[in-house]
């Protein structure tokens, strides 16, 4: 029987006893074993410093005093017995030797299915050895060796007895001479060593195996003493250990090697990603070179990046911190010194050895590492929203996180010069691009401060595209060098961002302009969801800035859309939509929370929605008071308005408004029975006003809309009781000058908005009366509906042939109008019309209104 199995110091005298009470020991949770280990130890006298007396209890001691007694004899019963705690490299021992023995007594009786089991365990355990860099033991290789002897030697055997062989077994065993020949080929180094010498072998791991613990001083690191035979003879050294208690030595000459084995250990099972991080760390210490940082740099970076698992939401504050930094200083050496370059493809990335510009070998004088600084960039601000996403907004620790946003600007911006220094147009493009989405949607203070932060690092004076001025002009600069971009995505973003920039800041017509030239509308639909989600911000903050500079039906016309959906914070990422029957699945859940914005990048949706109910009532309810037909009145321009309004009509009591839509409905109620005072009242009563900047100015604006669509409503509603209208009592009742009061009748008049004349020398409106007969009535009717046909066709004829009209050609033509209202206003006012068609000129809004796609993908 082979004894492969055997350590070199067991004796053939072991019981069966003495193994069943290490099975035990094994399996205790304190892991206390008698003081004969299975490896080498130092003199009997040293075991004294590791042994605590006090930890046994009396009933302890008396059995262990019982026994000792029955054994040899002698101890003394007053002698506590001596026990030593067991290292990690020692249990890693002992249960690989439990494992060999359930091997040895499977062999006993060919059952190859236990061992091939039972191996499988022990390659395993080898394998944990490598991930914390542990010698591979003399007992292993024993294993293979003897191994490979066994399963040829019970082939051999079963060829002659074929029929009398298992099945199971069979197979089994063949597995088993696989696994052995690939093991053996893996290990073939470690395998041809013992076979030449194996006392050699054993003493040259004997040599790195823990011979004693002494105490450490107190607040010192712990070291162990470790026994190193040079020329022969034995010299202690003392090493720094690091968890698991296995001694590492970190200097510049091995820094190379010591980083191949990290990296090798990396994304392998069992790694301890903490003690990975901890070695790098040190390594960075003791780095000399600009190569050798700028290796550990990147790999240590990576581990970082790593070090959360697949159920983490984010990285923890800290190591996040420590990332930024070490991305900083991996940028400043590779700005400082120009003789380094990482890149992300290089021919020789595997091999990790000293080079140096220097070297015949590098092409230019120039060394080429494999590596990304932008993927680092990314990863750091795509790490940042994460924790943004997932920390409460309404906490001090949201605002706490918010001010390492100036950190993460000026790692941005050094990696933006470093890229401009080294002509790299793909990732500076992507890093100006991340630059530009942390202050094309702030505030111009917010965005003063973060670049006063670049002042303050002494970041500027490296960069090309370091503009002095305003934040428009910043902002313009960056958004022109991405136009001239090859990457069409980068180019969307930033005309996106652009315009969204320019509605910030209330200039309402530069970014209209702007997206009608852009004809993003027409390609938005196959674009990204990111890009969806911003696009759909940037409509909406369009309608924020036409409602601020007083454009009440363009805002109605832009906010219109999003709104008719009914998930307005779904399409802004602002919340998910979640419908009555629909149950997404944990994937699907997962997508839609990453997707979701930072708080405090949020639109305001209560401000939306009380500026979009605000511009609805004042464009429909003068339309409203224009209509006498009930079927007519049936045809709304803002739906979720009107079916406000209906819900608000049909109830029985109506008391204090609490809320911005009662405040709403109520106010358009007093605008319909022309009191509009109270309407006024009622609007500015509202407190989200509050959040809208310039709110005094916009509360202004408000009132003075109000007096104008409340003039026009009480012209459409009491016009058929008059022949003629004092202009100066208009004026005094909506408080107007005469000026702008004529100037609105005069509107209306031309429009054929309103069938009456203007008597300027007498200071009156005459009102005409024209009744129209039934035929021409139908014949209206036909003309209207006849103009929508044809306008369904055109449009349906210019999907089919791939029409690229934009916005603006559709708006500028007689097809892209709203007949409706006006025919609607001229039906029911007995005017003449036109067939539904108007000429051209038409506004902006009514175009904008029509073709805005209202939902992402």
């Amino acid at each position: 029987m082979s004894r492969f199995f055997r350590h070199a110091g067991d004796s053939d005298s072991d019981s069966s006893d003495s193994s069943d009470g290490e099975e035990e020991l094994m399996s205790s949770d304190d892991e206390v074993l008698p003081s004969k280990p299975t490896l080498p130890t130092a003199a009997k006298g040293m075991d004294r410093f590791r042994v605590g007396a006090g930890g046994s209890s009396d009933s302890d001691s008396s059995s262990d005093s019982e026994s000792s007694d029955d054994s040899d004899g002698e101890n003394d019963d007053d002698e506590p017995q001596s026990v030593r705690i067991m290292s990690a490299q020692e249990k890693r021992l002992v249960e690989m030797e439990a494992t060999g023995k359930v091997m040895e007594n499977a062999l006993k009786i060919n059952d190859w299915v236990a061992i091939s089991n039972e191996f499988d365990k022990l390659v395993r355990m080898i394998q944990r050895q490598h991930n914390v860099s542990e010698p591979i033991p003399p007992f292993f290789v024993r294993t293979l060796v003897s191994l490979e002897s066994s399963v040829n030697n019970a082939l051999a055997k079963e060829k002659e007895a074929k029929k009398n062989t298992n099945a199971t077994n069979g197979k089994a065993l063949t597995a088993m001479k696989q696994k052995i020949k690939k093991s053996i080929k893996e290990y073939e180094t470690d395998v041809n060593k013992y076979n030449t010498d194996p006392q050699a072998f054993e003493r040259e791991y004997a040599a790195l195996v823990v011979r004693d613990v002494p105490v450490p001083a107190a607040g010192s690191a712990p070291r162990l003493a470790t026994a190193v035979v040079l020329d022969g003879e034995p010299v202690d050294t003392y090493t720094t250990v690091g968890k698991g208690g296995k001694a590492m030595q970190f200097s510049s000459e091995g820094i190379l090697k010591t980083l191949q084995a990290v990296q090798e250990a990396r994304g392998k099972k069992n790694t301890d990603r903490a003690e990975q991080i901890r070695i790098l760390e040190k390594l960075l210490e003791v780095a000399v070179t600009s190569y050798q940082r700028l290796r550990v740099l990147l790999a240590l970076v990576s581990s970082r990046f790593d070090y959360n698992s697949s159920v983490a939401t984010h990285m923890s504050i800290e190591l996040w911190l420590s990332a930024q930094r070490e991305v900083d200083q991996l940028i400043t050496i590779v700005t400082s010194n120009s003789s380094y370059s990482v890149q992300e493809i290089t021919e020789d990335y595997d091999e990790l050895k000293e080079r140096s510009p220097e070297d015949p070998e590098e092409s230019g004088g120039v060394v080429r590492i494999r590596g990304s600084i932008i993927s680092f960039v990314d990863r750091l601000d795509d790490e940042f929203t994460k924790s943004l996403q997932n920390i409460d907004p309404h906490g001090t620790e949201y605002i706490d996180r918010l001010k390492d946003e100036k950190v993460l600007y000026c790692t941005i911006c050094r990696a933006q010069a470093f890229y401009e220094s080294t002509n790299q147009d793909e990732p500076l493009g992507r890093v100006i691009m991340r630059r530009l989405e942390h202050i094309y949607s702030k505030p111009d203070a917010v965005v003063q401060a973060l670049e006063a932060t670049i002042e303050a690092s002494e970041i500027r004076p490296k960069m090309r595209l370091a503009i002095l001025g305003t934040t428009s002009s910043l902002i313009h600069a960056l958004c022109v060098y991405l136009y001239k971009s090859g990457n069409s995505l980068l180019r969307t973003r930033a005309m996106l961002s652009h315009i969204y920039h320019h509605a910030l800041h209330n200039d309402f017509h530069t970014a209209r302009d702007m997206l009608l030239m852009s004809h993003l509308q027409e390609s938005i639909h196959s674009a990204d969801v990111a890009t969806q989600i911003l696009y759909n911000r940037t409509v909406v903050q369009l309608g924020l800035c036409a409602f601020r500079c007083g454009l009440i039906k363009e805002a109605q016309a832009t906010l219109q859309d999003i709104f008719t959906t009914q998930r307005v914070k779904e399409l802004l990422a602002q919340g998910v939509h979640t419908q009555r029957f629909q149950v997404l699945t944990p994937e699907q859940e997962k997508a839609e929370k990453q997707r979701q914005l930072p708080f405090h990048m949020h639109i305001n949706t209560e401000l939306l929605e009380a500026a979009f109910l605000v511009s609805s009532m004042l464009v429909e309810i003068p339309l409203l008071a224009s209509i006498d037909s009930d079927e007519l009145k049936r045809k709304a321009i803002s739906k979720p308005f009107r079916r406000l309004l209906d819900f608000a009509d049909r109830q029985v009591f109506t008391g204090p408004p609490e809320s911005t839509r009662d405040h709403i409905m109520q106010a358009s109620k007093a605008l319909q029975d022309g009191d509009w005072e109270q309407c006024r009242d009622l609007i500015q009563s509202i407190k989200i006003w509050s959040l809208m900047p310039e709110a005094a100015a916009v509360k202004e604006m408000l009132a003075k809309c109000i007096q104008e669509h409340g003039l026009r409503t009480y012209l459409f509603t009491y016009a058929p009781y008059y022949s003629t209208l004092s202009l100066s009592l208009l004026a005094r009742t909506f408080s107007l000058r005469l000026r702008t009061v004529t100037s609105i009748v005069s509107k209306m008049i031309w429009s054929e908005e309103l069938s009456a004349s203007l008597d300027q020398s007498g200071g009156v409106v005459i009102f005409h009366r024209i009744e129209l007969s039934r035929t021409q009535q139908l014949a209206q009717t036909i003309a209207e509906k006849v103009g929508a046909m044809v306008e369904q066709n055109e449009k349906a004829l210019d999907a089919k042939m791939g029409g690229t009209g934009g916005w603006g050609d559709r708006a500028d033509g007689n097809k892209g109008e709203k007949r409706g209202e006006q025919t609607q206003e001229r039906r029911g006012r007995g005017e003449r019309t036109r067939g539904g068609a108007r000429g051209r000129g038409t506004r902006f809004a009514q175009g904008l209104g029509n073709e805005m796609p209202s939902r992402t993908g």
